[in-house]
């Protein structure tokens, strides 16, 4: 399929409150990615081995949804193909605000029905309405393995669907269920999300935050 198809398809997907999105474009021939980065150009890419990643933005500064369509398309015209994915979504302020009013297993299922059908893998926070909640927080967070996030009110986590690195989803839910039986209240976010991943040799990805694998 065309990257421009590939785009439209998964901007059709996005929420109706999306701000930005971060995408990765897994080129078919690796010797190609350097000439697709350059392509990519006006959209800042970052360039891996045979990825390139790269924001689409809404509205205001940065990548726009048309001039991502125009950068794919130039790609197309020279035959360079590959394979697109929405790997993370930020939401609007706004869609941040109100869900601060929902109870954080609620928040879940909100962002859980927003996710592509095929995610394999995510990293997730939880940011805390006070700093009495820390403690607390983290005991009943325990089993998703959580990371406390410097100088924030802030955990980390990940969560696997299937196998490999990170809590299974029902056991995020029993966590969060938790914080609520506690009145323990914060805004529940999906920093990254990949889709079906399948490794080879290992236990799932990896990311990198701040040089460190997270």
């Amino acid at each position: 399929m065309a990257l421009v198809d590939q785009w439209r398809a998964i901007a059709d997907g996005l929420p109706g409150d999306w701000a930005a999105a971060r995408l990765r474009l897994t080129l078919t021939e690796r010797g190609r990615a350097e000439r697709a980065a350059a392509l990519l150009g006006p959209a800042n890419p970052g360039l891996y081995a045979s990825f390139v990643t790269f924001q689409v933005a809404r509205g205001g500064a940065g990548t726009s949804a048309e001039l991502a369509r125009r950068l794919l398309a130039r790609l197309d015209a020279e035959r360079i193909g590959g394979t697109l994915k929405l790997i993370g979504v930020d939401e609007a302020p706004g869609a941040q605000a109100a869900r601060r009013h929902l109870e954080l297993a609620q928040q879940w299922e909100l962002l859980s029905t927003e996710l592509p059908e095929d995610w394999s893998d995510l990293y997730a926070e939880i940011e805390l309405a006070s700093s009495d909640y820390l403690d607390p927080g983290a005991l009943r967070l325990a089993p998703v393995n959580p990371t406390r996030v410097p100088d924030r009110l802030a955990f980390r986590f990940r969560v696997a669907r299937r196998f490999g690195y990170g809590a299974s989803p029902e056991m995020t839910r029993r966590c969060l269920e938790r914080l609520d039986a506690e009145s323990i209240r914060g805004t529940l976010r999906i920093l990254w999300a990949l889709s079906d991943t399948r490794p080879v040799y290992t236990q799932g990805p990896v990311w990198y935050v701040g040089g460190r694998a997270v």
